[in-house]
């Protein structure tokens, strides 16, 4: 890997035992420039740090040492965990992200973000379903990496996890809401199953919309509308069966 080292001051202490480390969590760095991210992310004024950097031009920096706890997740959960920090490795990658003109990932920065995805599955034992979106793990505040990003590429690579349902085949059922109130129910129910954190009543109906966003920007990309029809009900399922 095209690999240097700049270290950012913002990560927590003690050292953590390596059987700790869970997930992989991917992020797009969202600011204007790839110059401002670094900057921000080694500044002990705003608390905030990744693992390892991807460049535009592929290059992969490391922030902070594996076995230290990077400041990247923030509130967040996944299945019974909770404050991913303490379980995860965090990677961003430059990207303005949805504020600032979301675009492509370069070609470089994903072939040099499958070499060290393979590094961190093979050397801390990661499942592939638990390389996951900061979308993901924090539905009701983030978008990244955003629908733009490869998960299919990278699961044929079995570094992550998505359906195997034919998309031609599925997207017929796109757009069909005439779900019974027992299929919502289900599909909720299966986003839980999958390790979407379960919302309460309240959470519900404040936040159902970006939940179901979060899992089309995963697993449905050319349509985040936050709506339940029948294609992404047969994904959840899908997946759940996987």
């Amino acid at each position: 890997m095209n690999q240097t080292y700049d270290y950012s001051p913002n990560f927590g202490l003690p050292k953590r035992l390596k059987k700790k480390i869970k997930f992989v969590v991917l992020h797009y760095t969202g600011m204007k420039n790839e110059f401002s991210a670094i900057k921000r992310l080694q500044d002990p004024k705003f608390k905030v740090s990744s693992h390892y950097l991807i460049k535009k031009n592929g290059e992969i920096i490391t922030l902070v040492p594996d076995l230290y706890e990077a400041w990247h997740a923030g509130l967040s959960s996944w299945k019974n965990y909770r404050s991913l920090n303490k379980n995860s490795i965090g990677i961003e990658i430059t990207n303005p992200g949805h504020q600032f003109g979301y675009r492509n990932f370069s070609r470089k920065q994903i072939s040099s973000l499958e070499a060290l995805l393979k590094y961190l599955i093979k050397n801390y034992q990661i499942k592939k379903e638990c390389v996951l979106g900061h979308s993901d793990i924090s539905p009701n505040r983030k978008k990244d990496p955003g629908e733009k990003f490869p998960w299919k590429r990278l699961a044929k690579k079995k570094l992550t996890w998505w359906h195997n349902l034919n998309q031609k085949e599925i997207k017929k059922f796109r757009g069909i809401k005439n779900l019974s109130k027992v299929d919502k129910t289900k599909f909720v129910q299966n986003l839980y199953k999958i390790g979407y954190h379960k919302l309460n009543r309240f959470q519900f109906y404040k936040n159902k919309k970006l939940l179901i966003k979060a899992f089309q920007r995963r697993f449905r990309q050319d349509l985040v509308d936050g709506k339940i029809d029948k294609e992404c009900f047969i994904i959840s399922k899908n997946l759940l069966s996987k």
